[in-house]
């Protein structure tokens, strides 16, 4: 039990804010995994289209503050950079 009022508030939005990171993460994972089957099998079209939806919502976990910026960036860079490779 918290202490105070305050805590006990900070407990409540810190749950909500893990519940929503965790879901963006989650999605996050399987649409870059979506998009490394595609480089694997070499279904380049769709494999563009499917980065564009990575990037989409790398950006919007960046600007939600589920993970820091630059990680995604490194992110986006490496799997640019597999799917030129692949080409």
């Amino acid at each position: 039990m918290s202490a105070n009022k305050s805590s006990a508030k900070r407990v409540r939005t810190s749950e909500k804010a893990r519940i929503k990171h965790k879901s963006r993460r989650s999605a996050l994972k399987t649409s870059e995994k979506k998009f490394t089957i595609l480089v694997e099998t070499a279904e380049i079209e769709k494999a563009k289209e499917q980065l564009k939806d990575v990037f989409k919502k790398l950006d919007k976990a960046a600007k939600a503050g589920t993970m820091h910026k630059n990680k995604l960036n490194r992110k986006k860079s490496r799997l640019s950079s597999a799917l030129s490779k692949a080409v």
